[in-house]
């Protein structure tokens, strides 16, 4: 199936500027019509739901233009993109860890406010 530009932003929950903005960084690609007007295939849903996904990861625009980059190259790229993904998993590992200290640190601020620590 083929969706409009608008059609896709509805899809994807992002808006024209953001799809604009994605394709300008090569990020995502559209195809063309006869027209020269932008359209998108299901493919594509698939690929901006990961997109998303790696945003929501904190990855940086950069990285994910050098996915992309690897994705549309092919499948010889994958242990590349892996290394891609092991690096943003161990980012989220430290953020993790770093949220938990603050997490700690909190309680045992609540805890000694509240004289919990005394016992």
């Amino acid at each position: 199936m083929q969706y409009s530009i608008g059609e896709f932003s509805k899809i994807s929950g992002l808006t024209i500027d953001t799809l604009r903005f994605y394709e300008k960084q090569g990020i995502v690609f559209s195809n063309r019509s006869e027209n020269n007007q932008r359209y998108y295939t299901d493919k594509d849903t698939a690929w901006i739901e990961f997109v998303i996904r790696l945003k929501k990861t904190g990855m940086s625009i950069k990285k994910m233009q050098k996915y992309a980059k690897l994705r549309y190259e092919g499948d010889s790229t994958i242990p590349d993109r892996l290394v891609l993904l092991f690096d943003q998993l161990d980012v989220l590992h430290e953020n993790q860890k770093q949220v938990e200290d603050h997490i700690e640190f909190l309680e045992q601020k609540i805890k000694t406010y509240l004289g919990l620590n005394d016992k």
